[in-house]
């Protein structure tokens, strides 16, 4: 089954930076959420991924949390 996602342009390009050449958007996405320990997925994240607001993202992080939770 094919499905169609959306994403931001400049999230779009940052996965741009971390895919491989000759591997596909479905191949980075299986590669980046088969790792079960979150701190590993995010070591092997830094250096490629910029934030350019961090407090906004963080700000952004926990309303989603507390939205999942209620």
């Amino acid at each position: 089954m094919v499905k169609t996602i959306t994403i931001r342009n400049e999230v779009y390009e940052k996965l741009q930076n971390i895919k491989a050449k000759n591997e596909s958007f479905s191949e980075l996405f299986d590669r980046l959420v088969q790792y079960t320990a979150p701190v590993e997925t995010l070591n092997k994240l830094r250096g490629k991924v910029e934030f350019t607001d961090k407090e906004a993202m963080l700000q952004e992080l926990q309303l989603k949390r507390t939205e999942k939770r209620t």
